[in-house]
């Protein structure tokens, strides 16, 4: 029996604006493309497009296939993936009609996964989008093989049609997931247009947000002896110097004033981690709670030594594991098994604490992982970060899914 696989993508020139989407069908023994399919959609927003490719593209392997046929799905939407994997809730009421449309037609098929995908491997689906998005500009409608005819009167993009503006920059799969446009990434199509005619007529640009983030700042633990010697530092269990105390002190003092209003803290379990921890509980009279996944990277053999020192004894070791984040230390963990964790505890936090303010103290890798899952970034990301000892650093998360860096090594209250 064939398998098939759907790749699909959407995408909205203004987020919401001129819109449009794009699906594939291939054969999933060989690659063949066995169905296109694209449209312009008039004003809408990026997510609104991008359920749009879902379901065109559920319907095709329908059309070619009937029930029952096994398909594979894939996107560079994390939302849409996350929510139609039953990962994530879907809050925003624009998408739930759409999520329900793809649900009922994925249920008549036997989906084997639903899987998120990096734009650079969703570019036939990009594509067909942005196809369909440059033919409504010109007054055209898009149809298979690329070519263009002339759009009915009234449809998307036509003669009396939805907003047929210039062409912009193809939105990447960030944009989709981690725009901090006000929160209006998944507005409906006629709310969206409304929203947009305001925006224009007040001069502003973007809304302020419409929904109650959760805000998640991360504050990295003070200095420790092992710090202040740039030695490797997981596992092991160093105190806080008198210098690390005082920086737990200034974050603390930060974090007690406005604009901050913390409703949680929690902290890893080593022991720098939870005197700063302490240091902030005490100035705002809340509790502690401790998540074991917050801990640092385990660096197994080279802990307490320093870089040079783990050059001179583990050359090869160290250029393979400065290469490759799959690669663990001697006796460690590799940068990718630390991610599975942290990301499973930054799920947990946000999950539990919808709407609030929480505080997590932790150390460097974790806090580059939560960051770099935020941003959508690859592992390799963690290499181009520094963060300072006793650093603040904040996402926002909204309740439909998007992700936003709004700080990063902040270290203004230790001047």
């Amino acid at each position: 029996m064939t398998s098939y696989v759907i790749e699909a993508d959407g995408g909205s020139r203004g987020n919401p604006g001129p819109a449009g989407y794009g699906a594939v069908v291939m054969d999933a023994s060989d690659g063949q493309v066995l169905a296109e399919a694209a449209e312009a959609i008039g004003v809408t927003t990026n997510n609104v497009a991008e359920y749009r490719g879902l379901i065109a593209g559920l319907t095709a392997v329908l059309g070619l296939a009937g029930d029952g046929a096994s398909v594979a799905v894939r996107m560079d939407s994390k939302l849409v993936i996350e929510q139609m994997a039953g990962r994530w809730k879907i809050k925003n009421e624009g998408l739930r009609p759409l999520a329900l449309e793809a649900g009922a037609l994925a249920r008549r098929l036997r989906v084997t996964e639903w899987t998120w995908i990096p734009r650079e491997r969703n570019k036939h689906a990009d594509r067909l989008a942005n196809e369909a998005m440059d033919a409504a500009a010109k007054g055209l409608a898009w149809k298979a093989g690329g070519t263009t005819y002339p759009a009915p009167p009234g449809a998307a993009g036509g003669p009396g049609g939805p907003s047929r503006g210039a062409r912009t920059a193809s939105r990447s799969a960030q944009q989709t997931d981690l725009l901090d446009a006000g929160d209006i990434s998944e507005l409906s199509a006629p709310t969206a247009s409304l929203v947009t005619a305001q925006q224009r007529a007040k001069g502003t640009g973007w809304a302020p947000p419409t929904r109650v983030a959760t805000s998640l700042l991360l504050l990295r633990h003070g200095e420790t002896e092992l710090s202040l010697e740039r030695r490797f530092s997981g596992r092991g269990d160093p105190e806080l110097t008198p210098n690390g105390l005082a920086q737990a002190s200034a974050a603390a003092e930060r974090l007690s004033r406005e604009p901050y209003r913390l409703d949680v803290i929690v902290t890893s379990p080593l022991k720098r981690a939870r005197q700063t921890a302490a240091a902030v509980a005490q100035r705002t009279g809340l509790a502690v709670e401790v998540d074991e996944d917050l801990r640092e990277l385990d660096f197994g053999a080279w802990e307490g030594h320093t870089f040079t020192e783990v050059q001179r004894r583990w050359p090869a070791e160290l250029a393979a594991w400065l290469a490759d984040p799959e690669t663990a230390p001697p006796g460690g963990e590799s940068f990718a098994t630390t991610a599975r964790r942290v990301q499973a505890a930054g799920e947990g936090l946000v999950e539990r604490h919808e709407g609030k303010t929480v505080l997590a103290v932790s150390h460097v890798t974790p806090i580059k992982m939560l960051l770099r899952f935020a941003l959508m970034a690859p592992l390799e990301s963690l290499y181009r970060m520094h963060l300072d000892l006793a650093c603040l650093s904040l996402i926002e998360y909204y309740a439909d899914g998007p992700a936003v860096v709004k700080s990063f090594n902040d270290i203004s209250h230790l001047r």
